[in-house]
């Protein structure tokens, strides 16, 4: 008996000592995994869960499907697009191709008997903005297209029309004609935060109602893709996948508020290889309000050539900063010279907004008309000075354009026209003529082998020597046009044409 007892001592004692031992274990082990080395704030950046959040993504991803349609565009090869791929970094070419001019799968005769020209067929995406019909999506979704297709949520169709485009930013603008539509409002991309949860939302692979999930990677970020005049990039950059035909779709937030259109993939082969771009909800919303008020984008200038601030440029100009966007030069109109603005200034707000970089100005002026005041802080020999800018547009004037001045036909032409002057009028022994200048995306470079420098003479026959005719015939061509002309330095008379 006795010995029983001492036996049962022992186990009951060892059990203690086990049992208290991996207790204190357990206390080391958890004190060790909670420890949370100190957090350099280097530029206040909230901290973010690494974690989705616990609810999950349904209830944004039910609020955005809705509103997210499938685009079809539809063209004819026989005017088939030439984006000039060759000014495109290699990492996107694969992904524009899809739009921008390359043999498309889905190329088919429309009817062989008949030798018919063959069509061909790019898919993307679209945002639903308001219950009127109006939707945004890219520009070289339907770039050059000759019919537009959009397929709802519910997989209803219409035919759609264009009521504007903007290639600066690849953003342009349609509508159906249907109403009580469900759409997503404009949310503020200027509170967007990196680390912070977001949702691709569109059709890749013509894959519909597609949701991806990932985080904002960064912001104001400038990949060198959009080509043609005064581009402006300041792109959201996701890792969200991304793939061709989620071009126009929509990026969202964890609560399903609109904060971009999904525009570009970064890719080695085409398809989603960990980052995507997204232009801001509030660059998106200022293009559409233009283009829904008067036809064309409205776009004040500040008439600088600007350069990045970093360490090898703070060393060559001996400055003590390297943050910020450093002023090289003004333009022959400039609305910041006229306000004071002196070379080597470097701008670091615009209207209280921080400015570290030069697509992050570009973004924010970007978003003003002719016209409009802004504040901006420069650094000057490190003192800092404030200047207030009335915005002119990129010929120094202040008025606004409209669709009487420009109309939406001559603006999808993606070029600028100037009248001829007497010396080249005389030189060529002509009566006068508009010169093609600055070509862009649009019918004269998707349409025609046009080189910047063509002089026009004669539209559909009739002779033009000033602005007011050139447009007065454009907008009285309801099909096409005949365009004939010369060039500086080329003999002979040369014939374009081109459809509406």
């Amino acid at each position: 008996m006795k010995n029983t007892l001492i036996v049962c001592s022992v186990a009951v004692l060892s059990s203690i000592l086990t049992l208290t031992g991996s207790r204190y274990l357990e206390s080391k082990q958890t004190s060790k995994s909670n420890y949370t080395p100190p957090l350099t704030h280097m530029a206040s950046m909230p901290v973010f869960s690494e974690q989705p959040p616990k609810e999950g993504f349904s209830s944004a991803a039910q609020q955005s499907m809705p509103a997210v349609v499938h685009i079809t565009s539809k063209q004819s090869t026989t005017a088939q697009r030439s984006y000039g791929n060759q000014d495109i970094p290699p990492e996107f070419r694969d992904f524009f191709n899809d739009f921008f001019g390359s043999p498309h799968p889905n190329t088919y005769p429309k009817n062989p008997q008949k030798n018919n020209p063959s069509q061909a067929i790019g898919s993307g995406s679209g945002v639903i903005i308001n219950d009127k019909g109006y939707i945004v999506t890219n520009n070289h979704v339907i770039e050059g297209a000759d019919e537009i297709q959009v397929q709802l949520n519910d997989n209803r169709s219409y035919t759609a029309t264009v009521i504007g485009t903007d290639p600066s930013t690849d953003i342009a603008l349609l509508q159906i004609s249907e109403k009580n539509l469900p759409y997503l409002s404009f949310s503020n991309s200027d509170n967007v935060k990196v680390g912070e949860w977001v949702l691709a939302v569109g059709n890749p692979f013509n894959l519909t109602s597609t949701v991806t999930a990932g985080i904002v990677s960064a912001k104001g970020r400038s990949i060198n893709i959009l080509k043609g005049k005064s581009p402006i990039e300041s792109f959201i950059q996701t890792d969200a996948a991304i793939n061709p035909g989620n071009s126009g779709g929509a990026l969202v937030d964890a609560s399903g508020n609109l904060i971009g259109i999904n525009t570009a993939i970064a890719s080695p082969t085409g398809a989603y290889s960990g980052y995507g771009f997204a232009v801001p909800s509030n660059m998106v919303k200022k293009i559409v309000e233009d283009l829904k008020q008067y036809g064309v984008v409205q776009r004040g200038y500040l008439g600088i050539m600007i350069q990045n601030m970093n360490a090898d440029l703070a060393k060559e100009k001996d400055l003590k900063t390297t943050e910020g966007v450093y002023v090289s030069d003004f333009s022959e109109n400039s609305s910041a010279k006229k306000a004071g603005l002196q070379k080597e200034d470097i701008i670091i707000q615009i209207d209280g907004t921080d400015v570290k970089s030069a697509p992050e100005l570009q973004e924010l002026i970007g978003r003003k008309r002719p016209g409009d005041l802004v504040k901006v802080r420069v650094n000057r020999n490190g003192n800092h000075k404030d200047l207030n800018v009335t915005l002119l547009d990129k010929n120094g004037n202040l008025d606004l354009k409209s669709k009487s001045t420009l109309s939406r036909k001559i603006s999808l032409l993606g070029a600028d026209f100037t009248e001829t002057s007497k010396q080249t009028n005389k030189t060529l022994q002509i009566n006068g003529g508009i010169q093609i200048n600055n070509i862009q995306s649009g019918k004269i470079r998707t349409q025609t082998r046009i080189n910047e420098g063509f002089i026009i003479t004669k539209i559909n026959h009739q002779e033009v020597t000033s602005l007011k005719k050139f447009e007065q015939l454009i907008d009285q061509s309801k099909q096409g046009v005949l365009i004939e002309g010369v060039y500086l330095d080329r003999p002979g008379v040369h014939y374009y044409a081109l459809g509406f």
